[in-house]
């Protein structure tokens, strides 16, 4: 009887082998002590080698896949609404029921043979197969995309969907992401007068339909959120136009916006700074509006030039009265001031232009009691009870009928 196609006989050959070793008789014969410990030490040898062979074996082989790993794998075939994707060496992947429905459209582009990658939503099927899932693993690529777009400060060209009091709405990758009205460069930062919402959503919905250069500055996958910024691009020409000025350097300009936080002022075509609304005077500024108007010619110090943006100060031209107030004032001195402003801590009271105090609330006990005893733009008595001018603070102490 022929023997082809048969599997050979394991233990008969292994029999044979161990007939083999035990011939010639030599081999029994006692060693010496010398010759015993070379034969264990070959064994032992022999033994360590099998043993790295086997680690390192344990250590190339692939690990199997686990729900949330992401894999790669040739499609096999569609059927019934089920995409056969094969995953060697651990079996076969299978798209179906929900996550099939999820991602059709991808599918119907789909041939024999495309590779794709998928996401492991399950290992445990009962028929057998690794359950997949295309459109979260396509989500899961595109966020980590985002993640390293962030880190290497990645610039996009993107259209701009909507816009609403806030920013601008745009697209990448199919998913939304918001561009705040604070991150927008100077020329596309909505130009309104009187800090009108409503006009300014007017004046960003221009924008729609356009293409702007942004970079990523957040990514959450968890939440769906993109943070998109148009501040930080590389301007060459701008960076080249700042670097011919220096901090210190006294100029003049044209105010051409006004918005909450300050003013921006053209020093010449193709350069802009912004005086901060900390850097418009000495003394309180409620609203820049107060003291610029658009259009207007002023003259500013140069106070930072970074990145190409150039910082500006309207104030640091003016002499500073806190210097001549630590000539005059003392603490435990009695003075008059006017309020001009509550806040969380008390109100404020300026004793001359620049110079204003702190009236703490602790005075009074509660917000409703000092309003009570201090009304807004009216002068009162009082006594400094601190007096720091050269960090440009004060605080003062109401001088009631019973004190004076």
């Amino acid at each position: 009887m022929s023997n082809k196609g048969r599997l050979p006989d394991i233990n008969r050959n292994h029999a044979h082998r161990s007939k083999a070793r035990s011939w010639p008789p030599i081999v029994q014969i006692n060693m010496t002590p010398k010759k015993a410990t070379k034969a264990a030490e070959a064994e032992a040898l022999e033994e360590n080698l099998v043993l790295t062979l086997m680690h390192s074996f344990a250590e190339k082989a692939p690990e199997p896949p686990k729900p949330g790993d992401i894999v790669e794998g040739s499609v096999l075939a569609l059927d019934r609404a089920r995409l056969y994707i094969d995953l060697p060496p651990f079996g076969t992947g299978i798209i179906f029921g929900r996550e099939y429905l999820n991602a059709r459209e991808v599918i119907k582009r789909t041939n024999i043979g495309d590779r794709v990658a998928a996401k492991v939503i399950s290992v445990d099927n009962k028929e057998g197969y690794i359950e997949l899932s295309l459109k979260e693993a396509r989500q899961a690529i595109i966020w980590a995309e985002a993640e390293e777009a962030v880190k290497a400060k990645a610039q996009f060209e993107l259209p701009v969907k909507e816009a609403n009091k806030g920013g601008l709405i745009l697209e990448w990758q199919g998913i939304a992401g918001f561009l705040p009205a604070s991150q927008l460069k100077a020329e596309h930062y909505p130009r309104v007068t009187d800090g009108d919402k409503d006009k300014i959503l007017d004046e960003l919905r221009k924008l729609v339909g356009t293409k702007i250069l942004v970079s990523l500055i957040g990514a959450q996958p968890k939440e769906g959120k993109l943070i998109f910024s148009e501040k930080g691009i590389d301007d060459k020409e701008k960076r080249e136009l700042a670097a011919t000025y220096q901090v210190g350097d006294a100029v003049e300009g044209t105010v051409t916006g006004m918005v909450d936080f300050g003013a921006f002022v053209k020093l010449e075509e193709g350069l802009e700074g912004l005086v901060h609304i900390s850097e418009i005077d000495w003394g309180l500024v409620d609203d820049p509006r107060h003291f610029f108007a658009v259009g207007d010619k002023v003259k500013v110090k140069i106070i930072d030039i970074k990145d190409g943006k150039i910082s500006l100060s309207a104030k640091a031209l003016k002499e500073n009265p806190w210097v001549a107030a630590g000539k005059k004032y003392a603490k435990g001195d009695k003075v008059e001031g006017v309020v001009i402003k509550f806040n969380k801590h008390g109100a404020l009271a300026s004793i001359e232009e620049g110079i204003a105090g702190l009236v703490h609330i602790s005075e009074f006990g509660t917000e409703e009691k000092l309003r009570a005893a201090l009304e807004l733009g009216k002068r009162y008595p009082f006594t400094i009870s601190l007096f720091e001018p050269k960090e440009m603070r004060m605080t003062l102490s109401f001088l009631t009928a019973e004190k004076k």
